[in-house]
């Protein structure tokens, strides 16, 4: 799963002890292991060696542009959903040529940007923003290579807020529009209108989905080809499970053992856009308690980490597994779970200090006894937790460290009190 474990009651990220990173970083911090990034995108690869399969990493699950640059050398496409997040990519020797470029409103400095940089695929998502497209690729005398996004309006069962694949969201057409744009827009000379994408959402952890989504998609495939019209490529998009809890869900190799043989033998490149399926896991976030209160019946943990640090639990009520970076053998965590109550634990909510009554990171959760000064550790905060944070309440923003091996080196600064208000002298 990862290559943060506990040896002798102490948590390590590969071979660096924590405490020994907050010693010399502070805390929160954001600790990331290249060994798990790494192992995540071989996986993935070895899925779908079987297809002619272009990967690419989703850069907004975690866009640190040290990070992508190993990306790259790896040989890593990228998924970018903004005109900053490819200029992240390209300053990190990314390929031009294997990023897709998603996203439902993308301004026309964006596209432009896009254009002249020479990308893989635009990710189309309505006529107007093809008619957009085309017009700034006439100016720019380019020829865009675009996918058409599609709704196969699948039912992903996931959190209201990342659902994306049926008919009622802001993504994408339906499957009968899609005729439409092909027989409007596939003889223009200014887009290359040669592939369909597919996103389904983010969190889900059935293969089934992906399974119908690609049942519905193929046919689409024949009744364009049918009508003259080259599909070269189908994206299937990310959203692909990560074990916010341990073995919850599914490997690469099961995701690929329902999606490789429904595309062996159609003569399409399958595009893969994974983000925290390979950066989750890769990621936790270290944070110290500052203090320790009762009221009521409650106990609260306060610590130096705010929802502006980790957002996911007051916007999703989303699920983080949460111990102490040091234990006794007593309280070995070998199971990541939301039901793990050891005898001795005791039950609180884990808060942080902003001045919302939604800044928690976990309610009534089972804990081992805490006391000020402890460290403990958010797992599975690699993916949409620094990218997310902000600086609410004037808080400078957390540093990023990566771990390779036995050694860690700081990949973004902590913020101070100066870079708050540097923009706006």
């Amino acid at each position: 799963m990862d290559y943060f474990n506990y040896k002798n009651g102490k948590l390590f990220a590969e071979n660096v002890s924590v405490d020994q990173i907050a010693e010399k970083v502070g805390t929160p911090v954001f600790i990331y292991s290249k060994a798990t990034f790494m192992d995540h995108l071989q996986k993935i690869n070895e899925a779908y060696s079987g297809l002619d399969t272009m990967i690419c990493y989703s850069v907004k699950a975690c866009g640190n542009v040290n990070i992508l640059r190993f990306m790259a050398d790896a040989g890593s496409g990228f998924d970018v959903v903004s005109g900053g997040e490819l200029y992240r990519v390209l300053h990190a020797g990314g390929d031009a040529s294997q990023v897709v470029y998603a996203g439902v409103g993308k301004t026309d400095t964006e596209i432009v940007e896009a254009l002249d940089a020479g990308i893989g695929y635009f990710n189309i998502e309505s006529e107007a923003e093809m008619e957009n497209l085309i017009r700034l690729a006439r100016q720019r005398g380019k020829q865009a290579k675009v996918a058409l996004r599609v709704n196969p309006d699948v039912d992903y069962k996931t959190h209201a807020f990342t659902t994306t694949g049926r008919k009622e969201t802001k993504f994408g057409v339906d499957i009968e529009r899609a005729i439409k744009v092909f027989a409007d827009y596939g003889e223009n000379p200014a887009v290359n209108l040669c592939a369909l994408h597919v996103h389904l959402g983010s969190g889900g952890k059935k293969i089934d989905p992906y399974v119908e989504a690609v049942e519905k998609i193929l046919p689409l495939i024949d009744r364009l080809r049918g009508k003259g019209h080259t599909i070269e490529a189908i994206d299937l998009g990310g959203g692909y499970g990560a074990d916010y809890e341990s073995d919850t869900a599914p490997s690469a190799a099961e995701y690929a053992a329902g999606i490789v043989p429904l595309l062996k033998n159609k003569d399409v490149k399958l595009i893969l856009e994974p983000g925290k399926s390979i950066c989750a896991n890769a990621g936790i976030m270290l944070t110290r308690v500052l203090y320790i209160k009762h009221g009521g019946s409650k106990k609260f943990v306060i610590a130096d980490a705010g929802m502006n640090d980790l957002i996911r639990p007051s916007l999703y009520d989303a699920f983080h597994f949460i111990w102490p970076a040091r234990v006794d053998e007593k309280f070995a965590a070998h199971k990541r779970t939301k039901d793990l109550k050891p005898e001795g634990a005791e039950i609180v909510d884990v808060v942080g200090p902003i001045c919302e009554g939604a800044d928690f990171f976990a309610k009534d959760r089972a804990l081992p006894p805490t006391r000020r000064g402890d460290l403990l550790a958010i797992f599975t905060a690699g993916a949409y937790g620094f990218t997310m944070s902000s600086n609410y309440n004037a808080r400078p923003r957390a540093a990023e460290v990566l771990v390779d091996d036995g050694k860690f080196c700081v990949i973004s600064r902590r913020e101070v009190y100066e870079d708050l208000i540097s923009l706006e002298r």
